[in-house]
């Protein structure tokens, strides 16, 4: 059995290869996500659900940003909840904006599943325009 990190290591690449089917097998059916409330394009808030999860959330995301999820580091809390930090980064689609900003998730399994995720970001470094913005 995997232990929380491993099942979180299997999300960022289960995303990086924009892997539909996996997502949605590696998500509980009653899966909540915990979206940063100021998040761009109406993804804030919560999302009950893999499908809510994929296709409202990460998908509407994908659609906007060539979006880069890497984590750095993964930091165990219990046997079924890990805290993940890392950083966001990759320009808009329509290439006038970007994104770079830092984040930390709260994952928690059940099983080799995640059941919750809670996304901690700096919504103001999301969809910013590069010659105005201080790094």
């Amino acid at each position: 059995m995997n232990t929380a990190t491993e099942t979180a290591e299997q999300l960022y690449t289960t995303l990086a290869k924009v892997d539909i089917d996996g997502l949605k097998a590696l998500l509980t059916d009653d899966f909540v996500g915990e979206i940063s409330m100021g998040m761009p394009h109406g993804v804030a808030g919560l999302h009950h659900g893999p499908d809510d999860m994929i296709h409202r959330m990460w998908g509407v995301l994908g659609k906007v940003y060539d979006i880069h999820v890497d984590p750095s580091e993964y930091l165990a809390v219990g046997p079924d909840r890990v805290v993940v930090l890392g950083r966001y980064w990759g320009p808009a689609r329509s290439g006038d904006t970007e994104v770079d900003a830092a984040f930390a998730h709260v994952i928690t399994t059940r099983g080799e599943q995640i059941s919750h995720l809670v996304q901690i970001t700096d919504t103001a470094r999301w969809g910013f325009t590069p010659d105005s913005a201080t790094r």
